[in-house]
């Protein structure tokens, strides 16, 4: 069933989207979701089942956001950002229930373009995951992720290289599943030499 706002989306019936949210064509918002006031989904996503994304998120073209994720306010997803089944953000570095800090007390997080978050990880708010990275299943992320790095463990830790078709980089940085290679730049890696 396609929502008549959104047309070329579709919504599940059982899908909450608040009126001012945004939804580009050939997204699917899967059962129990709930899209707030204010997000910005783009085209060709696939929100799964009990997804949650809140206002003033923005969420990237292409984008896989498997079951029971949550997308805080601060929560910046670039094009092709791939979120594992119940991986968790934050969004607020010390929260007390009896004092609220609201927006002025948010931390941004913003993933690169095409990274991805294992299952059950979780990303501790103000910081930035570069494009292409791979957090590990279950990984505790307290800091920045280098783009193509791949982190694992509590606390997360670079454990090696990654490319973008997502198979482990050798030591000279090629890929032998595509051919792809990489320097060093910066904290993380580029492509080509």
């Amino acid at each position: 069933m396609s929502e008549g706002r959104f047309p070329g989306a579709f919504v599940h019936p059982t899908a909450l989207v608040d009126e001012g949210a945004v939804i580009g064509e050939g997204t699917k918002v899967w059962c129990f979701s709930h899209i707030q006031a204010g997000a910005v989904i783009g085209r060709g996503c696939t929100l799964g089942q009990n997804v949650n994304v809140a206002d003033n998120v923005h969420v990237g073209d292409g984008c896989k956001v498997q079951n029971n994720v949550s997308l805080y306010e601060g929560v910046e997803l670039a094009d092709g950002v791939f979120c594992g089944p119940s991986c968790v953000f934050t969004n607020d570095l010390t929260p007390r229930a009896p004092y609220p800090k609201g927006r002025a007390g948010y931390r941004r997080t913003v993933v690169g373009r095409g990274a991805s978050i294992g299952a059950n990880a979780t990303v501790v708010c103000g910081h930035a995951l570069g494009e292409w990275c791979m957090v590990g299943a279950g990984a505790v992320v307290t800091g920045d992720v280098p783009a193509h790095a791949l982190v694992v463990g509590v606390p997360a830790r670079r454990v090696g290289w990654v490319c973008e078709c997502g198979e482990r980089l050798d030591a000279d940085l090629a890929c032998s599943a595509c051919g792809r290679r990489y320097h060093e730049a910066g904290a993380g890696l580029k492509e080509g030499l």
